[in-house]
């Protein structure tokens, strides 16, 4: 099972603090991400593809997107 963080809620640079923690500790594998602004999924994918993680799908839902990254 993926890691997931749920970020639904805050507000930026929030999500983006999480997600960089995250990126620190685990750094390769597969992390999802749960937001619920276009703001904050414009951010995450940015910040996550600035130290090398791919952008592997984003998927939007009723309660906001889902993002999923990848680094092997």
């Amino acid at each position: 099972m993926n890691p997931t963080i749920d970020a639904r809620g805050l507000s930026c640079p929030q999500p983006v603090i999480l997600v960089m923690g995250r990126i620190r500790e685990q750094r390769k594998g597969v992390i999802e991400i749960l937001v619920d602004t276009d703001t904050a999924k414009e951010n995450v994918s940015r910040a996550a593809r600035s130290k090398g993680w791919e952008v592997d799908r984003i998927e939007r839902d009723r309660t906001g997107y889902r993002i999923v990254i990848r680094k092997e």
